[in-house]
């Protein structure tokens, strides 16, 4: 009898765009494969992938992640060419890709990354329709998280 091996849930995550929350109201979610190198992936299982300033552009009939950042490796093979911040197709299906040109292009959204994350052994970017928010917005959003803390410190002290 073999036991599976387990892993903590969020274990797969690689990078998180925290910032895309923060500036933007996120309508949907789509999970979009990545098409990759080899030294891509050796520096994705390392940790060395950055998304934060990427975005999703839509040309051609097809979507790529623009702005994404994948650091190579000091160790990865000297015969190739690694180019950090280089365009990378993102794998939809037909359904998605017509969905996203229709909410870009009519109702003025834009497609941004949310998080990079590995789903089995296939490297998986989860991209979000949004649209952006205004700075009262953001204030808002500021003071609801900072009441949820000085609430949980309330009910902390209320105990004793």
């Amino acid at each position: 009898m073999t036991k599976k091996k387990t892993h903590k849930p969020g274990s797969a995550t690689i990078a998180l765009n925290k910032r895309a929350r923060h500036e933007f109201f996120i309508e949907d979610e789509f999970e979009a494969g990545l098409s990759l190198q080899g030294w891509e992936v050796k520096s994705m299982r390392a940790g060395k992938a950055n998304i934060g300033d990427s975005y999703v552009l839509l040309k051609d009939g097809e979507a790529y992640l623009f702005g994404a950042n994948i650091t190579p490796l000091q160790v990865a093979s000297s015969h190739v060419v690694c180019d950090p911040t280089r365009t990378r197709k993102l794998l939809l299906n037909q359904r998605e890709l017509d969905n996203l040109y229709g909410r870009v292009n009519r109702e003025g959204y834009t497609v941004v990354a949310l998080s990079l994350y590995w789903k089995n052994a296939w490297a998986k970017v989860k991209i979000g329709v949004a649209k952006g928010k205004k700075q009262h917005d953001k204030r808002t959003d500021i003071k609801d998280r900072e009441w949820q803390v000085d609430k949980a410190r309330i009910m902390k002290h209320a105990g004793r």
